[in-house]
């Protein structure tokens, strides 16, 4: 039996360069992880995949990536045994926090373990790009410039643990129909992703706070106002800055300290009692 945390992730910047020739867009984007995670059990058997998943009502059949990662691996090299994953759900699903992709991460991770197959990371991520463009940064964790279409990565210094607060209203969003919806025309604000890069490497809390940017953050208040609202009510509670994560609705504040990060908590649950709410920590890199 293994068990491995997945952790979940937030953007600190996103900016969308164009629409490249394979459908997907161009982007660039600076990726955290973060302290939440959903818990993921995985066991060699006999043969198959079989999968639970606890604190969810997502389907536990071919359609989930945690499946489709396992069949993957089965198929790539060979294995005659198969696998049973138990997956412990806190990740909100359709949220921008890469829910998803970092359970596939982890049974990955897992069966590499568990089946002694000795990939390298890069061999892992490369597996993990087929699946989806999250699941390279949830393999390596961290802070990373992202790149591409968000599987080109760059690995950059560990940000300062900051204290943040994640929320997500009860609605969800679909990361393909925010990239699709994205206007090529917006005149809104850009990320400064090299003014970033140099924040994260002075380690300068206020600096990086001040320099959080999402592109897609126009597109997803214009369906789902609360949002702004989130923002508005973190700022008043002391965050140092709020921001929506990926395509979202999920918002995050960077606190200074954890007993603002729990006020903060509580004014969010406090104006939305259907939302999710929690509160954790940057993570820096995985090195397991």
């Amino acid at each position: 039996m293994l068990s491995i945390d997945a952790n979940a992730k937030i953007n600190l910047t996103l900016d969308i360069l164009g629409k490249r020739d394979d459908g997907f867009h161009e982007v660039a984007m600076v990726m955290q992880g973060v302290s939440l995670h959903d818990t993921l059990q995985l066991e060699q058997i006999a043969a198959g995949i079989e999968l639970e998943i606890v604190g969810s009502d997502l389907p536990a059949d071919k359609t989930n990536l945690c499946y489709r990662a396992a069949e993957l691996i089965m198929k790539e090299y060979g294995l005659s045994s198969g696998v049973k994953i138990k997956l412990e759900k806190r990740i909100p699903i359709a949220a921008g926090l890469a829910g998803g992709s970092t359970d596939a991460a982890a049974v990955l991770k897992g069966m590499n373990r568990l089946f002694d197959l000795k990939l390298t990371e890069d061999q892992l991520c490369l597996l993990g790009a087929r699946l989806g463009s999250d699941i390279p940064f949830c393999l390596m964790e961290g802070t990373m410039l992202a790149t591409g279409r968000g599987e080109v990565l760059q690995r950059l210094p560990d940000v300062p643990e900051m204290d943040i607060v994640l929320a997500k209203p009860q609605v969800g969003v679909s990361t393909a129909w925010a990239y699709k919806t994205y206007d090529a025309g917006y005149t809104g604000a850009h990320p400064d992703n090299k003014a970033m890069l140099a924040a994260i490497e002075a380690k300068n809390i206020s600096s990086i706070s001040k320099l959080l940017c999402n592109v897609l953050e126009s597109v997803t208040i214009s369906e789902c106002a609360i949002i702004d609202t989130y923002k508005q009510t973190m700022l008043e509670a002391g965050a140092l800055a709020s921001m929506m994560s990926g395509s979202g609705p999920t918002v995050f504040a960077i606190a200074p300290d954890k007993a603002v990060a729990e006020k903060i908590a509580e004014k969010i649950r406090g104006l939305d009692s259907k939302a999710a709410v929690f509160t954790a920590k940057t993570i820096g890199r995985n090195r397991g």
